[in-house]
């Protein structure tokens, strides 16, 4: 605030800045937009170590091409976007302030630096870098942003984690690459705004190309994905859930987790092949991840299981869910080879899911699977085809530690045990 106090009345602001302003705006939004799946997933795995923000391209752009009291509102824009699109307002407020401060005063450090190297320069910085100078004072203004940004949240997760090694806070020595190449492709992006600003679509679809294009496969092969159905294998899958409860902790939230199985499935191999059996769990996969939110975020827990982890869901929400992934699955027909070379049509499949609810069924990860899971084996034991939640009296006063859930129009009979039938061939 005292940055933006202090400068509010030294820089002129002109149209041309309002231009530039809504330019990064509108490049840094659409670039959030795009990759906030990712983004969430990397904030999460981030925990206990600096996040490094990606929007740092655009950041820095802006550090060359604007004021500072605009590059600030760029700053509160894209928190504020975060806030609500990434975060889903599930993150600590303040967390989110202290980091946006950080970037602001590594703004202004960056500045300071700019504004020593051209002191009588009245024009963008973007504007005067064309000899080796301005390389020089790109290159250190780029390095005191880092360092500043850096160093007070590194400082930061040290305090207010005295039970883990310093070292833990510093994060990955890769990241220092990464951030160096964000700053570097903002410089140029400022270079090519201030000159030809019509080529801006262009450089935001660069950006997201090599965002996506280098860094999602690091991702996934760091979240060690399922090969089969492209989910999160159990591993990691139950890394995130003990992330997302450590985060439910913080916000006085909740967390619903849902394990899911396949009814029969094995009549599926023996009758069709492994092949068939592997597109229906390709098929099942997809119907599971179309028929959650966003931010969910769905695994393959082992053979044909499934399991989701939803934060900030109760359980009734919890049991809505459910049912809307047990109709997806009823409905789906997965065309496949059969042993014999034969197209066939595979329909008709049930699962059987188990529900539980975080803090209520469980104060750690593992009390809630095991609560999550007995409930799972009693959707089963009941005779499949159904759903289960954990921890709650069941309707008809017998000993139980679920609950059935009422008869449910847009999924399959609740109480039925339907075979798995036999697949149909399409006719010419």
């Amino acid at each position: 605030m005292a940055v933006v106090t202090a400068t509010a009345a030294l820089y002129p602001v002109t149209t041309q800045h309002w231009i530039w302003l809504g330019l990064l705006v509108l490049a840094s939004t659409v670039h959030l937009e795009a990759a906030r799946g990712m983004e969430r997933l990397r904030e999460i795995a981030a925990e206990g170590a600096p996040y490094n923000h990606l929007q740092t391209v655009w950041f820095f752009a802006a550090i060359l091409l604007l004021p500072p009291p605009l590059i600030c509102l760029l700053f509160v824009v894209s928190y504020i976007y975060n806030w609500f699109r990434v975060y889903r307002r599930r993150a600590l407020v303040h967390r989110k302030i202290f980091s946006a401060a950080t970037v602001v005063l590594a703004s202004a450090a960056a500045y300071a630096v700019l504004a020593a190297v051209y002191p009588t320069h009245s024009e963008p910085f973007a504007t005067a870098l064309d000899s080796p100078r301005g390389l020089a004072a790109v290159v250190a203004a780029g390095a005191l942003y880092r360092l500043v940004n850096y160093g007070l949240v590194v400082f930061v997760i040290v305090a207010t984690n005295p039970d883990q090694p310093p070292r833990m806070a510093l994060g990955h020595a890769s990241d220092q690459l990464m951030i160096a190449g964000a700053i570097g492709l903002g410089g140029g992006i400022a270079v090519m705004v201030a000159a030809h600003p019509w080529w801006t679509p262009l450089l935001v679809v660069t950006v997201f190309s090599l965002h996506t294009g280098l860094l999602m496969p690091q991702f996934r092969d760091a979240s060690r994905s399922d090969a089969k159905t492209g989910l999160f294998d159990s591993v990691f899958w139950a890394k995130l859930v003990s992330d997302e409860m450590d985060r439910a902790r913080r916000l006085d939230g909740t967390l619903g987790v849902l394990l899911l199985d396949l009814d029969h499935f094995k009549r599926v191999n023996d009758r069709y092949g492994h092949l068939a059996g592997d597109a229906v769990l390709r098929a099942v996969a997809d119907a599971i991840k179309h028929s959650v939110r966003g931010h969910d975020m769905v695994g393959r827990y082992g053979g044909e299981e499934f399991s989701v982890v939803m934060p900030g869901l109760d359980a009734a929400d919890v049991t809505v869910t459910a049912e809307r992934i047990r109709a997806a699955v009823a409905s789906l027909k997965v065309t496949t080879t059969d042993l014999d070379g034969v197209e066939r049509v595979i329909s008709g499949l049930t699962a059987s899911v188990g529900a539980a609810i975080f803090p209520g069924h469980g104060e750690d990860r593992t009390t809630v699977l095991l609560a999550a899971d007995a409930a799972l084996y009693e959707a089963k034991a009941a005779g499949r085809d159904r759903t289960r939640v954990a921890g709650t009296a069941p309707r008809d006063g017998t000993a139980s530690n679920v609950v059935p859930l009422p008869k449910q129009s847009a999924g399959p009979q609740q109480g039925t045990v339907r075979p798995f039938p036999t697949a149909r061939v399409p006719q010419d």
